[in-house]
């Protein structure tokens, strides 16, 4: 039996056209998790993963999937960073108390990272701005076989011994991040190319307990 297939202006969604009749009942719909389904197809076609819905027509079949986690990660970040904040400022709020006691809130964003090719120009910029204590500095030494006195003696004669240590620096995602919080809210200097910084919004929603 040959099945043809159609797309559908929903891209989540495909219809099925088997060439014979599919419902003796009139069009159905079976959702996932519908525990009461008796039909054997609709089960079986729900068991594939990724499947959400499925719907019987006369002569066709339409089976929705699930959308695409990445997808619906992205769709959540732009209702939250944009759409509801800026219905909210609209309207001049950043509060918002609902009827059923939950309420909404639109608060500043930020993140920031700092690339391998200004790695050198950040820890400097930190550095001359009184912030090196943010940088976590990491000193590793490797010895041979017989070398444990040397090993506990590298603390203060490391060069003098002949060693060359591999030196490792770092600042931590969340340091860095509350960091350009703080300075930015102060108006304080914060170089937004150098520490890749981006300012933007975020919805937060608690529930009434």
């Amino acid at each position: 039996m040959i099945i043809e297939t159609e797309l559908t202006p929903n891209p989540e969604t495909l219809k099925f056209l088997p060439g014979k009749k599919v419902s003796e009942v009139g069009p159905i719909e079976f959702l996932k998790n519908d525990k009461s389904i008796k039909v054997s197809l609709a089960n079986k076609i729900l068991s594939l993963e990724g499947t959400v819905m499925v719907f019987f027509g006369e002569d066709f079949i339409t089976v929705k999937k699930e959308k695409d986690l990445k997808q619906r990660k992205k769709d959540l970040e732009h209702i939250s960073g944009e759409v509801i904040p800026t219905m909210m400022s609209e309207m001049g709020l950043s509060h918002l108390k609902l009827m059923d006691g939950s309420s909404v809130d639109v608060k500043p964003n930020y993140s920031a990272n700092i690339t391998i090719a200004n790695r050198e120009a950040a820890f400097n910029w930190l550095r001359n701005n009184g912030l090196g204590d943010i940088i976590k500095n990491e000193i590793l030494v490797s010895f041979g076989r017989n070398e444990d006195n040397k090993a506990a003696d590298y603390a203060v004669l490391a060069e003098g011994q002949g060693y060359q240590p591999t030196q490792k620096l770092k600042v931590e995602p969340m340091t860095l991040k509350a960091l350009v919080r703080e300075r930015i809210e102060a108006g304080k200097e914060m170089p937004t190319e150098l520490f890749n910084v981006f300012v933007g919004n975020k919805t937060t929603i608690k529930r009434k307990q």
